[in-house]
Parts: C-alpha cells; sequence; structure tokens
C-alpha cells in the first residue's frame, strides 16, 4: 500500500497521468501473460504519448478560435461541381503549409467555404500546425486596437507564430482605408513566411470594391496568389437548399 501511494506521488510529480492510471491494471495483466519488463513499460509509455498527443491537439483546437467544428466528411462535394475533390483531398495532407503556400476559396454566399476553411484547419490541428481562426473584419479590428493600445508589434509577433491563419469573409464589407491598409500589412508579413486560407464571395477583378485602391489591390493580390491554390466553389447555397427542405417537410 506504502509503495502504490510512493508510486503514484512520482508519477504525480513526473505528470504522466496517464501511466498513473493504468500501471496497476497493466502489471497485473502483464504477469498474468508472463510479459517481459519492456513490454509492459512500452505499453505504458505508448499510453502515456497516446494521451499527451491528444490533449495537444484539443489544446491547438481550442486556441484556433473555430466559431464551430466542420469536418471534411460532411461537406458535401456532389453540390459544388467547380470545385475539384481531389484538389482538396491533396490539401488535406498539410503539404501546402509546409510549403508556407496559400489557399483562396472563391464562391458565392452559401457554397461551403468556410466549413471547407475550418475543415482544412481542423484537420491542419490534429496534423500539428498552429491555426488561428478570424473574420477580415475581425482581424481587422483587432490589428486597429492592437494599434491603438500601442501593442501592435507585440500581435504581428504573435500572428507570425501561428503556421496557417484563416481569414474568413473577405468581401462581406467594405473596409475603410486605414483597415485596407491594416489587411494588406498584414497579407505582406505573410508572404513566404505563412500560410493563410482566405474565403471570399469576389472574384479576384471585384476586390478593388472591397480595398479601394487598385494599386494597393493589385500587389496585395500578386502576393497572395505567389504561391496559391484557388478552390472555384460557385454552385447554389447549401442554407438555402436546407430551408427549402424543411418548408417541404412542414408542408
Amino acid at each position: 500500500m506504502v509503495q502504490e501511494l510512493v508510486i503514484r506521488s512520482y508519477l504525480k510529480q513526473l505528470r504522466l497521468p496517464a501511466m498513473a492510471q493504468n500501471y496497476g491494471k497493466l502489471a497485473r495483466e502483464a504477469a498474468e501473460a508472463n510479459m517481459p519488463y519492456e513490454d509492459y513499460l512500452l505499453t505504458l509509455l505508448e499510453l502515456e504519448t497516446a494521451l499527451r498527443v491528444e490533449n495537444a491537439t484539443k489544446k491547438r483546437i481550442s486556441r484556433a478560435r473555430f466559431p464551430y467544428l466542420r469536418t471534411l466528411d460532411q461537406f458535401d462535394f456532389s453540390a459544388i461541381p467547380s470545385l475539384s475533390k481531389a484538389r482538396v483531398l491533396e490539401l488535406t495532407q498539410g503539404e501546402y503549409i509546409r510549403a508556407r503556400e496559400n489557399v483562396i476559396a472563391i464562391g458565392n454566399t452559401g457554397t461551403g467555404k468556410t466549413h471547407l476553411a475550418i475543415s482544412l484547419g481542423l484537420l491542419a490541428c490534429q496534423q500539428g500546425w498552429k491555426v488561428r481562426f478570424y473574420t477580415a473584419a475581425g482581424l481587422i479590428n483587432e490589428l486597429s486596437e492592437a494599434q491603438t493600445q500601442q501593442r501592435l508589434s507585440r500581435l504581428q509577433k504573435q500572428l507570425q507564430s501561428y503556421q496557417l491563419i484563416i481569414l474568413d469573409e473577405v468581401g462581406f464589407i467594405p473596409f475603410t482605408p486605414a483597415g485596407s491598409q491594416a489587411l494588406f500589412q498584414f497579407c505582406s508579413s505573410r508572404y513566404l513566411t505563412g500560410s493563410v486560407i482566405i474565403t471570399t464571395n469576389l472574384e479576384f477583378e471585384r476586390w478593388t470594391e472591397v480595398f479601394g485602391d487598385e494599386r494597393l489591390t493589385a500587389a496585395l493580390l500578386d502576393r497572395l496568389t505567389h504561391k496559391c491554390h484557388i478552390l472555384e466553389m460557385n454552385g447554389e447555397s447549401y442554407r438555402f437548399k436546407e430551408s427549402m427542405r424543411r418548408r417541404e417537410v412542414i408542408a
């Protein structure tokens, strides 16, 4: 009994919760099966490692601040014929993040652009990458507040620590000149240093409607599309179809 308490105390100090929870049961099973000491130790270490990997993944997902969670198996590729499923499946491997390449999903409202971006972001978290989700307006507000509070350099350093940043809803609302400049500087800072996934409802030639300045917009697109996977996602709105299905059921 004393020995068990000492073992548990040591495992707690060493922060080995999976081993603390399982060592007794596994020791009895190992003794019954005449398992070598090395196999018993390996099993304990595997349990501890698996728990740490699981906890680290949960922490990355929490810190990404996704508005909700969506997985790729929930995405209806048949509804968006313009979208290449093969290209999306290639992106799930995460090599674009390693190569510091961007992804831009372009399409009309309700076609699953945010769903797809979140799915790729979730997979990136599971692969060990640091991810952060923003709406375009939300990022501009955060950058503006940081500048007002004289902590912009600290925020910029923090943003650079993420290997993947998702920038959702570019083009839904026009930006102020100051907001456009802030977003331009952010995207420029990511050029060849980190990946960005952007969702937008505007074709590239219409981005001046949001950013205002033609030269700034051209420079921004030049950087964003240099190393970029462009996903065309035009189709009928998921939300509209779901609404129509509900109406049919009620009727």
